[in-house]
């Protein structure tokens, strides 16, 4: 005798929506967290070029930051350094045919490409953002500017725009109050111009911008808009502490310190989340793959929390002219002592026989930083500078041995492959 099957088919509906979940869940476990590594251009000239490249690790970034092209006052733009940047993005030159002639695919834009890795033009930076404020104040630049953004695209197949103006409202940098607004008229004006652009190729160009992480900074944006025109705020949470400091202290806390300001990575996100209102999911937040020193440190000895010079470190570190490098650090590590922060939750240095504290960033502190971005679903991180965590088989070789803190990140990010990056010739 057969039995019938009491089994009842699925409605429609849940069949629908069963297939749905089936695809769609795993792409939400599969997101990938941005790793965005500002790259400078300068750094190519140093360590037998190391950072080359044909020999850069892209497997451990999403998106790389080419720093930087510069505006002058007229709102055109070019790049800092000629030389590095035609071979940098045009690729190594072939000298056997006429000039300019360069061999395909060896630029850092094709090579970056075929990894899956999307290359962005900073523009801007310290040094380079005194001619922003006339710029955005005037319709005529601020509409010349977002032309030549669209040029840097289409010349060099960046996949984006990434502002790095040092300050809006900053005086030293020329600017004054009406920068609040005008940098918001700045920022349309390139969003524009870039997806006219990409919708006529078929292209998502991305915008993006490096912000201050403290109060001052903050309060000259109007995050009310400017959350909806850029794709990432990328925010510079390091640079909290240094020798301007009255007192020895952190160049990035995760937490606020016990002692002296309270700016920290934690101090900074809830802050532009909580008082501005910006998505986390729209935040990267920055970790610094260099440090700070302080030198002369009252007392005699160096030690957390204490009055210093003003000075830097210029001898120990002179190669980095006193701001080490990560691979530096480390080459120096036994000069120094090394202390734990619990509260700011941050790794020190202190000088054994030299007079020297130095603030910096390890494997163990990058790591409760990338923990921080997962438990906060922020976007990602911004690294500056990517160069910094590179280290050589042995000092002056050349030969790249690893990037550890970037390992760390992709460890906690635990981003998957990437896709090749289709080449666009329009």
């Amino acid at each position: 005798m057969k039995t019938r099957n009491t089994l009842k088919p699925l409605p429609k509906t849940i069949l629908v929506l069963s297939l749905i979940l089936a695809f769609v869940l795993p792409g939400l476990a599969q997101t990938q967290k941005e790793i965005i590594g500002y790259y400078p251009s300068w750094q190519w000239y140093k360590r037998s070029q190391l950072m080359s490249p044909e020999k850069l690790d892209y497997s451990k970034y999403t998106i790389l930051n080419y720093s930087f092209f510069a505006p002058d006052a007229e709102g055109n733009l070019f790049g800092t350094d000629a030389w590095a940047d035609s071979v940098l993005l045009r690729g190594k030159i072939d000298w056997a045919k006429a000039q300019p002639a360069y061999f395909p695919n060896t630029g850092l834009v094709d090579i970056a490409h075929a990894w899956g890795v999307k290359v962005m033009v900073s523009i801007g930076g310290w040094t380079l953002s005194e001619n922003f404020p006339s710029i955005a104040a005037d319709p005529v630049k601020r509409a010349h500017f977002a032309s030549q953004c669209v040029h840097l695209l289409r010349s060099y197949k960046f996949d984006g725009i990434d502002i790095d103006w040092e300050y809006p409202g900053y005086a030293e940098h020329k600017g004054g109050t009406a920068d609040k607004a005008n940098f918001t008229l700045l920022m349309q004006a390139i969003r524009d111009s870039i997806d006219n652009y990409g919708q006529k190729i078929n292209y998502k160009f991305l915008l993006t911008g490096a912000f201050g992480a403290n109060i001052p900074n903050m309060e000259n944006i109007e995050w009310e808009k400017i959350k909806v025109i850029m794709d990432y705020i990328n925010l510079m949470t390091y640079d909290f502490n240094g020798p301007w400091s009255e007192e020895t202290n952190h160049n990035s806390p995760l937490y606020s310190p016990a002692k002296g300001g309270v700016g920290s990575y934690d101090y900074a996100f809830k802050l532009l989340t909580e008082k501005y209102g910006v998505p986390s999911a729209k935040i990267n937040m920055g970790v610094a793959f260099y440090g700070r020193t302080f030198v002369d440190c009252a007392g005699g000895k160096a030690d957390v929390y204490a009055k210093h010079s003003g000075q830097v470190d210029a001898k120990t570190f002179a190669v980095d002219e006193g701001m080490p490098q990560y691979f530096n650090i480390v080459y120096q590590m036994d000069k120094f002592t090394k202390g734990w922060d619990s509260t700011a939750q941050v790794p020190y240095l202190v000088g054994k026989d030299i007079n020297t504290f130095v603030t910096y960033d390890d494997e163990q502190s990058i790591r409760l930083k990338a923990e921080y971005v997962v438990q906060k679903n922020a976007a990602g991180v911004i690294i500056w500078d990517v160069t910094g965590d590179y280290m050589e088989k042995s000092p002056g070789s050349g030969s790249l041995k690893g990037t550890p803190l970037a390992n760390v990140l992709n460890e906690v990010f635990k981003n998957g492959p990437k896709k090749a990056i289709k080449k666009r010739w329009k």
